[in-house]
């Protein structure tokens, strides 16, 4: 279990760095598309420009939007968010050929820190599949509380190095623009009362949040276990030591 802790202007200058490194790729893919119609006459390579431009422009736009969403104070006016608009933010996300998404979800509102820490858990699953694969989003409930499950599945699917690291709840002594996201998504699993635990099997990582102190409304599947020790990959994050 992590006990470091970041000063307010830290986490707000990690996070922000995540975000324009999350952004900065379309945006100059957009700059490289705009040079070439500048110094190009020939109609063919105009045609690919531009076709760069409006691809990186959507791009940017989708990634724009979630992050406004999965870190940002959209819909600060209330304290709910409808799960519809969350579902829209991560198809535009998630909208190449690489990846498909399964959302589960039936329309409703949901606490505004609820469907944040589900956008993370949804960042955390595309990490763990940079090559693609499907991934799959379920919210349920148990009694008046919420419970969510994100799962990535795939070839090669694992979670990121910064993710699993700092999921495993190993001690860690700082945190950098690579981890800050899983360490604001237990942020916000702690704001919402919940734990996040954390399995990994063949060709898949299921990530689920329940309420803390509570049972598992959505059961982790039997995790892969380890050739050497024979005990199972998971990670139970209840009550991280954050600030």
């Amino acid at each position: 279990m992590t006990t470091v802790s970041l000063a307010p202007l830290d986490l707000a200058a990690l996070l922000s760095s995540r975000i324009c490194h999350d952004v900065i790729s379309p945006v100059g893919a957009i700059v490289n598309g705009l040079e070439v119609l500048e110094a190009e006459e020939d109609a063919d390579m105009r045609s690919v420009a531009m076709d760069l431009i409006k691809k990186s422009a959507i791009s940017a736009s989708a990634r724009l939007q979630f992050c406004r969403l999965a870190f940002g104070a959209a819909g600060s006016l209330g304290a709910s968010v409808d799960t519809g608009d969350a579902e829209n933010v991560v198809r535009g996300l998630f909208a190449n050929d690489r990846t498909t998404l399964r959302w589960n979800l039936e329309r409703r509102l949901a606490p505004k820190n609820v469907v944040k820490l589900l956008l993370n858990l949804c960042l955390i699953a595309a990490g763990a599949a940079p090559r693609g694969g499907i991934i799959a989003v379920d919210l349920g409930s148990e009694g008046e509380a919420l419970a969510m499950k994100v799962e990535a599945t795939g070839a090669n699917v694992r979670l990121s190095h910064a993710a699993a690291s700092f999921l495993s709840g190993a001690p860690i002594e700082t945190i950098d623009a690579h981890s800050i996201q899983p360490y604001y998504a237990m942020l916000l699993a702690r704001e919402c009362g919940m734990m996040i635990k954390a399995a990994t099997g063949p060709d898949a990582v299921t990530l689920t949040a329940v309420p803390a102190g509570g049972g598992e409304a959505f059961a982790v599947p039997q995790a892969s276990e380890n050739a050497a020790t024979g005990q199972a990959e998971t990670a139970d994050l209840a009550n991280p030591a954050v600030p």
